[in-house]
């Protein structure tokens, strides 16, 4: 079993780090001893973040303000790390988000808003950060959905880019598998955080603490995924326990 301190030292990028699963993946990646960077489009939370990581575990931070929707953003975040700390050993593609429901009712708005942050996002970051993670032997950590292995009445766009994300990374590892780098999808369903309904409330907000994961169970998993030095974890899907038990 891969332990956590075969993170320390270790350059991780998180995008989305704001908030919820991202938040939460750095804090778990700094307790690891690894060194964070965080990206979203909010700065002062990823300042506060990053203050909390540096005074608790002693870790270096660097927080870049990136809208993964634009390209030159995404390429600066990565050049920024290079430059910073000569290098990157984990890649997270945490930054997501739903908007609307019904397709016959989706605005163009709405659709391209997910198509550029769940699928563009996704590309942008990982097209740059490869060669990267590969003089490093490290990993790409996709952060998917239950919505992207099973159709999904809610909001079917959301879910397809999910479905994107899935096989994007799995043809991914299958192009740069044999050049030693770790490719993971992790699917959490429903996670007690900022992430919004289809009504606009957040998840934390809908769901009590028995009803949903916590961010920071799924953190973990992501942790996990990245401390592996020889395997390559695949998929881990992360469910309340009665999931299968109710009509997903």
């Amino acid at each position: 079993m891969a332990h956590a301190d075969r993170l320390e030292d270790d350059v991780t990028i998180v995008t989305g780090a704001s908030s919820g699963i991202g938040e939460a993946t750095c804090r778990a990646f700094a307790a690891a001893g690894a060194n964070v960077v965080l990206a979203s489009r909010s700065e002062e939370p990823l300042r506060e973040t990053a203050a909390d990581l540096e005074t608790e575990h002693g870790v270096e931070t660097l927080v870049v303000p990136t809208n993964v929707r634009e390209e030159d953003d995404v390429d600066a975040l990565i050049d920024e790390t290079v430059d910073a700390f000569g290098g990157i050993d984990v890649l997270v593609n945490n930054a997501g988000l739903s908007r609307g429901s019904d397709v016959e009712d989706l605005s163009t708005e709405e659709y391209e808003t997910m198509q550029e942050t769940n699928v563009d996002g996704v590309f942008y970051a990982t097209r740059a950060a490869i060669p990267h993670v590969r003089e490093r032997n490290g990993h790409l950590i996709f952060v998917g959905s239950f919505a992207g292995q099973y159709p999904r009445s809610f909001n079917p766009v959301y879910a397809a880019s999910k479905w994107w994300v899935r096989g994007f990374a799995k043809s991914v590892a299958a192009q740069v598998g044999d050049e030693g780098v770790g490719v993971t999808v992790v699917n959490p369903a429903e996670v007690r955080s900022e992430f919004e309904t289809t009504d606009g409330s957040t998840f934390a907000e809908v769901f009590d603490e028995d009803e949903a994961s916590d961010p920071a169970e799924v953190a973990d998993a992501i942790r996990f995924a990245a401390s592996q030095t020889h395997s390559s974890i695949s998929e881990l899907d992360i469910n309340r326990r009665d999931k299968f038990a109710d009509n997903f």
